[in-house]
Protein backbone atom coordinates (compact mmCIF):
# COMPACT_ATOMS: atom_id res chain seq x y z
CA UNK A 1 0.00 0.00 0.00
CA UNK A 2 1.58 3.50 -1.00
CA UNK A 3 2.14 5.88 1.51
CA UNK A 4 -0.38 8.99 2.08
CA UNK A 5 2.36 11.24 1.32
CA UNK A 6 3.22 9.94 -2.16
CA UNK A 7 -0.55 9.83 -2.85
CA UNK A 8 -0.66 13.60 -1.89
CA UNK A 9 2.56 14.14 -4.33
CA UNK A 10 0.86 12.20 -6.84
CA UNK A 11 -2.36 14.04 -7.00
CA UNK A 12 -0.59 17.58 -6.60
CA UNK A 13 1.71 16.55 -9.83
CA UNK A 14 -1.63 15.53 -11.72
CA UNK A 15 -3.46 18.73 -10.87
CA UNK A 16 -0.20 21.10 -11.59
CA UNK A 17 0.08 19.02 -15.47
CA UNK A 18 -4.03 19.93 -15.63
CA UNK A 19 -3.73 23.01 -14.92
CA UNK A 20 -0.77 23.54 -16.93
CA UNK A 21 -2.71 21.72 -20.37
CA UNK A 22 -5.51 24.04 -19.94
CA UNK A 23 -5.44 26.11 -22.94
CA UNK A 24 -4.85 29.77 -22.85
CA UNK A 25 -7.38 32.52 -23.93
CA UNK A 26 -6.52 33.41 -27.66
CA UNK A 27 -6.75 37.59 -28.58
CA UNK A 28 -8.45 38.95 -31.19
CA UNK A 29 -8.28 42.14 -31.74
CA UNK A 30 -10.26 44.53 -34.49
CA UNK A 31 -9.17 48.48 -34.56
CA UNK A 32 -11.27 50.25 -36.88
CA UNK A 33 -10.18 54.21 -38.12
CA UNK A 34 -11.31 57.13 -37.65
CA UNK A 35 -15.14 55.47 -36.92
CA UNK A 36 -17.72 57.34 -34.50
CA UNK A 37 -20.36 55.24 -33.12
CA UNK A 38 -22.29 55.30 -36.32
CA UNK A 39 -23.15 51.71 -35.68
CA UNK A 40 -26.71 49.81 -35.62
CA UNK A 41 -25.90 48.57 -32.49
CA UNK A 42 -25.09 52.26 -30.91
CA UNK A 43 -28.61 53.01 -32.37
CA UNK A 44 -27.98 54.57 -35.66
CA UNK A 45 -30.40 54.10 -37.66
CA UNK A 46 -29.30 54.24 -40.66
CA UNK A 47 -25.96 52.83 -40.92
CA UNK A 48 -25.69 48.74 -42.06
CA UNK A 49 -23.38 46.87 -39.72
CA UNK A 50 -24.68 43.55 -39.60
CA UNK A 51 -21.48 41.83 -38.21
CA UNK A 52 -19.98 44.29 -36.17
CA UNK A 53 -24.02 44.44 -34.20
CA UNK A 54 -23.68 40.39 -34.21
CA UNK A 55 -20.70 40.98 -31.95
CA UNK A 56 -21.91 43.30 -29.61
CA UNK A 57 -25.52 40.99 -29.29
CA UNK A 58 -22.38 38.05 -28.21
CA UNK A 59 -20.23 40.44 -25.68
CA UNK A 60 -20.17 43.62 -23.67
CA UNK A 61 -21.21 46.97 -25.59
CA UNK A 62 -19.81 50.22 -23.88
CA UNK A 63 -21.99 53.33 -24.30
CA UNK A 64 -19.18 55.33 -22.38
CA UNK A 65 -16.23 54.56 -23.85
CA UNK A 66 -13.30 57.41 -24.55
CA UNK A 67 -10.43 57.97 -26.62
CA UNK A 68 -7.72 60.08 -24.98
CA UNK A 69 -6.11 61.59 -28.10
CA UNK A 70 -8.90 62.03 -31.00
CA UNK A 71 -5.60 61.82 -33.60
CA UNK A 72 -4.37 58.63 -34.92
CA UNK A 73 -1.04 58.37 -34.05
CA UNK A 74 -1.30 59.63 -30.45
CA UNK A 75 -4.70 57.52 -29.88
CA UNK A 76 -2.91 54.23 -31.25
CA UNK A 77 0.43 55.07 -29.15
CA UNK A 78 -1.38 55.87 -25.99
CA UNK A 79 -3.82 52.41 -25.98
CA UNK A 80 -0.87 49.81 -27.11
CA UNK A 81 1.51 51.58 -24.25
CA UNK A 82 -1.67 51.41 -21.54
CA UNK A 83 0.09 55.10 -21.15
CA UNK A 84 -1.83 58.77 -21.85
CA UNK A 85 -0.21 60.81 -24.82
CA UNK A 86 1.44 62.99 -22.31
CA UNK A 87 3.11 60.40 -21.00
CA UNK A 88 4.28 58.56 -23.83
CA UNK A 89 5.05 61.59 -25.40
CA UNK A 90 2.98 61.20 -28.58
CA UNK A 91 0.91 64.44 -29.51
CA UNK A 92 1.04 64.60 -33.10
CA UNK A 93 1.10 62.47 -36.06
CA UNK A 94 4.53 63.27 -36.77
CA UNK A 95 6.63 61.57 -33.83
CA UNK A 96 7.21 57.85 -33.69
CA UNK A 97 5.86 55.70 -31.21
CA UNK A 98 9.06 54.88 -29.15
CA UNK A 99 10.43 58.31 -29.19
CA UNK A 100 10.25 58.68 -25.32
CA UNK A 101 9.71 55.27 -24.39
CA UNK A 102 12.36 52.86 -25.82
CA UNK A 103 12.06 50.30 -23.17
CA UNK A 104 8.30 50.27 -22.39
CA UNK A 105 6.37 46.84 -23.24
CA UNK A 106 3.87 47.58 -25.87
CA UNK A 107 0.66 45.35 -25.40
CA UNK A 108 1.44 42.90 -28.21
CA UNK A 109 4.77 42.59 -26.91
CA UNK A 110 3.87 41.80 -23.21
CA UNK A 111 2.04 38.79 -25.08
CA UNK A 112 4.77 37.59 -27.36
CA UNK A 113 6.78 37.54 -24.18
CA UNK A 114 4.39 35.31 -22.38
CA UNK A 115 4.45 32.68 -24.73
CA UNK A 116 1.70 34.47 -27.52
CA UNK A 117 2.06 33.83 -30.87
CA UNK A 118 1.47 37.75 -31.82
CA UNK A 119 0.18 38.49 -34.98
CA UNK A 120 -0.44 41.76 -36.96
CA UNK A 121 -2.22 42.57 -40.16
CA UNK A 122 -2.88 45.87 -41.26
CA UNK A 123 -3.18 49.69 -39.77
CA UNK A 124 -2.41 48.76 -35.82
CA UNK A 125 0.11 51.56 -34.94
CA UNK A 126 0.03 54.92 -37.34
CA UNK A 127 0.85 54.24 -40.92
CA UNK A 128 4.63 54.12 -41.94
CA UNK A 129 7.96 51.96 -40.79
CA UNK A 130 9.01 54.62 -38.33
CA UNK A 131 5.90 54.22 -35.72
CA UNK A 132 5.36 50.40 -36.17
CA UNK A 133 7.06 47.91 -33.59
CA UNK A 134 8.29 45.19 -34.75
CA UNK A 135 9.42 43.97 -31.71
CA UNK A 136 5.76 43.62 -30.58
CA UNK A 137 5.30 41.06 -33.73
CA UNK A 138 5.89 37.29 -34.55
CA UNK A 139 4.62 38.43 -37.62
CA UNK A 140 3.99 41.53 -38.98
CA UNK A 141 1.70 42.68 -42.01
CA UNK A 142 1.77 46.21 -42.59
CA UNK A 143 -0.46 48.54 -44.27
CA UNK A 144 0.74 49.90 -47.86
CA UNK A 145 -0.26 52.65 -50.37
CA UNK A 146 -3.18 50.38 -51.74
CA UNK A 147 -5.35 51.00 -48.24
CA UNK A 148 -5.43 54.37 -49.21
CA UNK A 149 -4.89 54.64 -52.90
CA UNK A 150 -6.59 51.90 -54.80
CA UNK A 151 -5.46 50.44 -58.46
CA UNK A 152 -6.76 53.78 -60.80
CA UNK A 153 -8.45 50.55 -62.92
CA UNK A 154 -10.60 49.56 -59.98
CA UNK A 155 -12.27 52.88 -59.52
CA UNK A 156 -15.08 53.09 -61.04
CA UNK A 157 -16.03 56.79 -60.07
CA UNK A 158 -15.80 59.32 -57.05
CA UNK A 159 -18.56 60.30 -55.09
CA UNK A 160 -17.69 63.72 -52.95
CA UNK A 161 -14.27 65.36 -52.56
CA UNK A 162 -13.35 62.07 -50.60
CA UNK A 163 -15.62 59.13 -51.51
CA UNK A 164 -14.17 56.34 -54.00
CA UNK A 165 -16.40 53.80 -55.77
CA UNK A 166 -14.65 50.48 -56.56
CA UNK A 167 -15.38 48.15 -59.50
CA UNK A 168 -14.10 45.35 -56.83
CA UNK A 169 -14.62 42.02 -55.31
CA UNK A 170 -13.97 42.68 -51.36
CA UNK A 171 -11.57 39.80 -51.50
CA UNK A 172 -9.70 41.91 -54.67
CA UNK A 173 -9.30 45.00 -52.17
CA UNK A 174 -7.22 45.88 -49.27
CA UNK A 175 -9.36 45.73 -46.59
CA UNK A 176 -10.84 42.37 -47.79
CA UNK A 177 -7.08 40.98 -47.96
CA UNK A 178 -6.71 42.16 -44.40
CA UNK A 179 -9.43 40.18 -43.41
CA UNK A 180 -8.82 37.29 -45.37
CA UNK A 181 -4.97 37.57 -44.38
CA UNK A 182 -5.65 37.79 -41.01
CA UNK A 183 -7.89 34.33 -40.63
CA UNK A 184 -5.53 32.84 -42.95
CA UNK A 185 -2.99 33.17 -40.31
CA UNK A 186 -5.39 33.06 -37.07
CA UNK A 187 -6.14 29.36 -38.47
CA UNK A 188 -2.90 28.54 -39.23
CA UNK A 189 -1.96 29.43 -35.40
CA UNK A 190 -4.48 27.56 -33.90
CA UNK A 191 -2.38 24.30 -35.47
CA UNK A 192 0.46 25.23 -33.25
CA UNK A 193 1.25 25.29 -29.30
CA UNK A 194 1.21 28.35 -28.74
CA UNK A 195 -2.52 30.55 -27.82
CA UNK A 196 -2.47 34.11 -30.38
CA UNK A 197 -2.96 37.51 -30.27
CA UNK A 198 -4.33 38.45 -33.69
CA UNK A 199 -4.25 42.04 -34.82
CA UNK A 200 -6.15 43.13 -37.39
CA UNK A 201 -6.29 46.88 -38.32
CA UNK A 202 -8.42 48.17 -40.98
CA UNK A 203 -8.50 51.40 -42.34
CA UNK A 204 -11.75 52.16 -43.21
CA UNK A 205 -13.71 54.26 -42.64
CA UNK A 206 -10.79 56.71 -42.81
CA UNK A 207 -10.72 59.30 -45.87
CA UNK A 208 -10.77 58.80 -48.57
CA UNK A 209 -13.74 57.06 -48.03
CA UNK A 210 -12.99 53.72 -50.09
CA UNK A 211 -15.33 50.73 -50.98
CA UNK A 212 -16.77 48.75 -53.77
CA UNK A 213 -20.20 49.68 -55.27
CA UNK A 214 -22.38 47.68 -53.70
CA UNK A 215 -21.89 49.40 -50.23
CA UNK A 216 -22.40 52.99 -51.96
CA UNK A 217 -25.73 51.76 -53.25
CA UNK A 218 -26.78 51.39 -49.71
CA UNK A 219 -27.00 54.90 -49.25
CA UNK A 220 -28.71 57.33 -50.71
CA UNK A 221 -26.91 60.85 -50.87
CA UNK A 222 -30.34 62.84 -50.79
CA UNK A 223 -31.62 61.55 -47.51
CA UNK A 224 -28.83 62.08 -45.80
CA UNK A 225 -28.15 65.73 -44.21
CA UNK A 226 -25.32 66.92 -41.77
CA UNK A 227 -26.37 68.28 -38.20
CA UNK A 228 -24.64 71.39 -38.16
CA UNK A 229 -26.93 72.42 -34.79
CA UNK A 230 -28.53 76.20 -33.89
CA UNK A 231 -28.19 78.90 -36.51
CA UNK A 232 -25.02 81.07 -34.79
CA UNK A 233 -24.03 78.55 -31.70
CA UNK A 234 -20.71 77.75 -32.67
CA UNK A 235 -19.91 81.99 -32.25
CA UNK A 236 -20.58 81.23 -28.53
CA UNK A 237 -17.74 78.55 -28.50
CA UNK A 238 -14.13 79.15 -28.10
CA UNK A 239 -12.24 79.71 -31.48
CA UNK A 240 -9.65 76.99 -30.66
CA UNK A 241 -12.52 74.28 -30.41
CA UNK A 242 -13.62 74.94 -33.88
CA UNK A 243 -10.91 73.60 -35.83
CA UNK A 244 -12.53 75.12 -39.24
CA UNK A 245 -11.42 78.47 -37.08
CA UNK A 246 -7.78 77.72 -36.86
CA UNK A 247 -6.93 76.09 -40.39
CA UNK A 248 -8.75 72.63 -40.92
CA UNK A 249 -11.33 72.20 -43.36
CA UNK A 250 -14.96 72.52 -43.40
CA UNK A 251 -17.84 69.93 -44.24
CA UNK A 252 -19.12 70.33 -47.72
CA UNK A 253 -21.70 72.43 -48.02
CA UNK A 254 -22.35 71.21 -51.78
CA UNK A 255 -24.42 68.07 -51.54
CA UNK A 256 -23.20 66.84 -48.50
CA UNK A 257 -25.18 64.16 -48.63
CA UNK A 258 -22.55 62.59 -51.12
CA UNK A 259 -19.84 62.92 -48.67
CA UNK A 260 -22.25 61.12 -45.69
CA UNK A 261 -23.27 58.06 -48.17
CA UNK A 262 -19.76 57.28 -48.81
CA UNK A 263 -18.38 57.39 -45.03
CA UNK A 264 -21.60 55.01 -44.16
CA UNK A 265 -20.70 53.14 -47.38
CA UNK A 266 -16.70 52.93 -45.98
CA UNK A 267 -17.87 51.93 -42.85
CA UNK A 268 -20.60 48.84 -44.25
CA UNK A 269 -17.70 48.14 -46.48
CA UNK A 270 -15.31 47.57 -43.11
CA UNK A 271 -18.11 45.86 -41.40
CA UNK A 272 -18.40 42.91 -43.99
CA UNK A 273 -14.73 42.35 -43.35
CA UNK A 274 -15.17 42.13 -39.80
CA UNK A 275 -18.02 39.42 -40.84
CA UNK A 276 -15.61 37.47 -42.85
CA UNK A 277 -13.23 37.42 -39.56
CA UNK A 278 -16.18 36.38 -37.74
CA UNK A 279 -17.12 33.49 -39.58
CA UNK A 280 -13.81 32.32 -39.66
CA UNK A 281 -14.40 32.16 -35.60
CA UNK A 282 -17.34 29.79 -35.96
CA UNK A 283 -15.91 27.78 -38.56
CA UNK A 284 -12.83 26.90 -36.33
CA UNK A 285 -14.83 26.59 -33.03
CA UNK A 286 -13.05 29.27 -31.47
CA UNK A 287 -15.49 31.74 -29.84
CA UNK A 288 -15.53 29.15 -25.92
CA UNK A 289 -11.56 30.20 -26.50
CA UNK A 290 -11.25 33.49 -27.59
CA UNK A 291 -11.71 36.83 -26.15
CA UNK A 292 -12.56 39.62 -29.10
CA UNK A 293 -12.23 43.25 -28.70
CA UNK A 294 -13.31 45.85 -31.31
CA UNK A 295 -12.81 49.60 -30.89
CA UNK A 296 -11.64 52.62 -33.61
CA UNK A 297 -8.86 54.66 -32.32
CA UNK A 298 -11.41 58.06 -32.05
CA UNK A 299 -14.44 59.46 -33.02
CA UNK A 300 -15.59 61.46 -36.37
CA UNK A 301 -17.02 64.83 -36.72
CA UNK A 302 -19.37 64.72 -39.92
CA UNK A 303 -20.68 68.62 -40.20
CA UNK A 304 -21.52 69.15 -36.54
CA UNK A 305 -21.29 72.80 -34.93
CA UNK A 306 -21.24 74.28 -38.23
CA UNK A 307 -19.24 72.98 -40.03
CA UNK A 308 -16.84 70.56 -38.12
CA UNK A 309 -15.61 67.66 -40.35
CA UNK A 310 -12.77 64.89 -39.26
CA UNK A 311 -11.50 64.95 -35.62
CA UNK A 312 -8.74 67.14 -33.47
CA UNK A 313 -11.60 68.58 -31.14
CA UNK A 314 -12.79 67.98 -27.46
CA UNK A 315 -16.59 67.43 -28.60
CA UNK A 316 -18.40 64.01 -28.32
CA UNK A 317 -18.41 63.01 -31.50
CA UNK A 318 -14.53 62.59 -32.00
CA UNK A 319 -13.87 61.19 -27.78
CA UNK A 320 -16.46 58.83 -27.70
CA UNK A 321 -15.18 55.68 -29.27
CA UNK A 322 -17.26 52.13 -30.00
CA UNK A 323 -16.20 49.66 -27.72
CA UNK A 324 -17.16 45.74 -27.65
CA UNK A 325 -15.58 43.10 -26.31
CA UNK A 326 -16.78 39.46 -26.19
CA UNK A 327 -15.29 37.15 -23.45
CA UNK A 328 -15.72 33.63 -23.05
CA UNK A 329 -18.37 32.14 -20.68
CA UNK A 330 -19.30 36.48 -19.69
CA UNK A 331 -22.58 37.28 -19.94
CA UNK A 332 -23.80 39.73 -23.14
CA UNK A 333 -24.98 43.32 -22.15
CA UNK A 334 -24.65 46.87 -22.90
CA UNK A 335 -22.67 49.17 -19.71
CA UNK A 336 -23.24 52.67 -19.69
CA UNK A 337 -20.21 52.97 -17.00
CA UNK A 338 -17.09 55.32 -17.80
CA UNK A 339 -13.68 53.74 -19.99
CA UNK A 340 -10.96 54.94 -21.54
CA UNK A 341 -8.97 53.48 -24.70
CA UNK A 342 -6.16 53.45 -22.26
CA UNK A 343 -8.16 51.06 -20.11
CA UNK A 344 -7.63 48.07 -22.84
CA UNK A 345 -3.98 47.45 -21.99
CA UNK A 346 -4.50 46.17 -18.28
CA UNK A 347 -7.94 44.70 -18.87
CA UNK A 348 -6.66 42.04 -22.07
CA UNK A 349 -3.43 41.40 -19.43
CA UNK A 350 -5.50 40.85 -16.76
CA UNK A 351 -8.26 38.90 -18.40
CA UNK A 352 -5.20 36.37 -19.36
CA UNK A 353 -3.94 36.74 -15.95
CA UNK A 354 -0.91 38.07 -17.48
CA UNK A 355 1.27 40.86 -15.06
CA UNK A 356 1.37 44.38 -16.95
CA UNK A 357 3.96 46.64 -16.20
CA UNK A 358 3.25 48.51 -13.30
CA UNK A 359 3.42 52.37 -14.45
CA UNK A 360 0.26 51.83 -16.64
CA UNK A 361 -2.03 54.31 -16.53
CA UNK A 362 -5.16 52.61 -17.91
CA UNK A 363 -7.52 50.13 -15.44
CA UNK A 364 -8.60 47.42 -15.90
CA UNK A 365 -12.59 47.51 -16.86
CA UNK A 366 -13.11 43.23 -16.03
CA UNK A 367 -15.51 44.24 -13.22
CA UNK A 368 -17.39 45.94 -15.93
CA UNK A 369 -17.74 42.72 -18.08
CA UNK A 370 -19.11 40.86 -14.24
CA UNK A 371 -21.51 43.67 -13.59
CA UNK A 372 -21.98 46.06 -16.27
CA UNK A 373 -23.70 48.86 -13.62
CA UNK A 374 -21.63 48.53 -10.73
CA UNK A 375 -19.98 51.67 -9.40
CA UNK A 376 -16.88 52.67 -12.07
CA UNK A 377 -14.54 55.60 -13.19
CA UNK A 378 -15.47 58.74 -11.74
CA UNK A 379 -14.40 61.00 -15.19
CA UNK A 380 -12.43 60.12 -18.11
CA UNK A 381 -9.63 62.23 -19.58
CA UNK A 382 -9.03 63.98 -23.20
CA UNK A 383 -6.08 65.93 -24.45
CA UNK A 384 -5.62 67.39 -28.12
CA UNK A 385 -2.95 69.74 -29.14
CA UNK A 386 -3.29 73.90 -30.92
CA UNK A 387 0.19 74.49 -31.00
CA UNK A 388 -0.22 74.28 -35.21
CA UNK A 389 -3.78 75.25 -35.31
CA UNK A 390 -5.57 72.45 -36.61
CA UNK A 391 -3.00 70.42 -37.99
CA UNK A 392 -2.05 66.82 -36.59
CA UNK A 393 1.36 67.00 -37.65
CA UNK A 394 1.93 69.96 -35.18
CA UNK A 395 1.99 69.54 -31.26
CA UNK A 396 3.19 70.90 -28.17
CA UNK A 397 2.48 70.06 -24.69
CA UNK A 398 2.05 73.54 -23.05
CA UNK A 399 -0.71 73.91 -26.50
CA UNK A 400 -2.68 71.30 -25.32
CA UNK A 401 -6.67 71.97 -25.09
CA UNK A 402 -8.29 69.34 -22.26
CA UNK A 403 -11.35 68.21 -21.63
CA UNK A 404 -13.12 66.33 -18.87
CA UNK A 405 -16.23 64.71 -18.82
CA UNK A 406 -18.02 62.70 -15.83
CA UNK A 407 -21.01 61.66 -18.08
CA UNK A 408 -23.04 64.31 -17.45
CA UNK A 409 -20.52 67.50 -17.51
CA UNK A 410 -18.32 68.26 -20.54
CA UNK A 411 -15.24 70.63 -19.49
CA UNK A 412 -12.97 71.96 -21.94
CA UNK A 413 -9.82 74.51 -21.45
CA UNK A 414 -8.16 75.57 -24.59
CA UNK A 415 -4.24 77.58 -24.14
CA UNK A 416 -5.54 80.73 -24.32
CA UNK A 417 -7.67 80.53 -21.62
CA UNK A 418 -11.69 80.18 -22.80
CA UNK A 419 -13.70 77.41 -21.86
CA UNK A 420 -16.35 75.58 -22.45
CA UNK A 421 -18.84 73.48 -20.73
CA UNK A 422 -21.98 71.62 -21.20
CA UNK A 423 -24.70 69.63 -19.65
CA UNK A 424 -25.35 66.31 -21.58
CA UNK A 425 -28.82 65.89 -19.85
CA UNK A 426 -29.70 68.79 -21.36
CA UNK A 427 -27.84 69.55 -24.26
CA UNK A 428 -26.51 66.08 -25.81
CA UNK A 429 -25.02 67.87 -29.18
CA UNK A 430 -23.41 70.58 -27.01
CA UNK A 431 -24.40 73.29 -28.60
CA UNK A 432 -24.98 75.52 -25.12
CA UNK A 433 -21.40 76.78 -23.60
CA UNK A 434 -23.01 77.11 -20.31
CA UNK A 435 -19.20 78.73 -18.74
CA UNK A 436 -20.51 81.60 -18.20
CA UNK A 437 -23.86 80.81 -16.99
CA UNK A 438 -24.51 81.86 -13.10
CA UNK A 439 -26.67 79.09 -12.76
CA UNK A 440 -24.09 76.31 -13.75
CA UNK A 441 -21.47 77.87 -11.42
CA UNK A 442 -21.24 75.12 -9.04
CA UNK A 443 -20.92 72.47 -11.58
CA UNK A 444 -17.94 74.60 -13.26
CA UNK A 445 -16.27 74.99 -10.43
CA UNK A 446 -16.42 71.11 -9.34
CA UNK A 447 -15.58 70.29 -13.27
CA UNK A 448 -12.36 72.43 -13.14
CA UNK A 449 -11.25 70.65 -10.20
CA UNK A 450 -11.82 67.75 -11.27
CA UNK A 451 -9.74 68.26 -14.03
CA UNK A 452 -6.95 69.64 -11.84
CA UNK A 453 -7.11 66.20 -9.82
CA UNK A 454 -6.63 64.58 -12.80
CA UNK A 455 -7.30 60.88 -13.61
CA UNK A 456 -5.83 59.18 -10.70
CA UNK A 457 -8.56 60.72 -8.66
CA UNK A 458 -11.44 59.51 -10.68
CA UNK A 459 -10.62 56.24 -10.56
CA UNK A 460 -13.21 53.32 -9.48
CA UNK A 461 -14.06 52.76 -5.63
CA UNK A 462 -11.61 49.93 -4.18
CA UNK A 463 -14.10 47.06 -4.01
Amino acid sequence: MKSPLLLLAAASLLASALTAAEPRWNILHIISDDLRNALGCYGNPVVKSPNIDRLAARGVRFDRAYCNYPVCNPSRASFMSGLRSETIGVLDNVTPTRTHQRDHVFLPELFRQKGYRTIKVGKIYHTGDAFEDPRSWDTDIRENETAKSPPEKQILRRQGPDGIVLRAKDEDTWEGFVARRAVALMEEATKGDKPFYVAAGFRMPHRPYIAPEKYFALYNPDELAPRPGPAGHPDKLPKLALTYQVGGKKFPTTRPGDTLAAYYAAISYMDAQVGVILAALDRLKLWDRTIVVFHSDHGYHLGEHGGLWHKMTLFEETTRVPLIVAVPGKKSGASLRLVEAVDLYPTLAGLCGLSAPKNLEGTSFAPLLDDPARSWKRAVFTVVSRAGGADPNVSGPSQLGRAVFDGRWRYAIWPDGAAQLHDHHHDPFEYENLVSDPNARSHLERMQQMLAAGWKAALPPVP
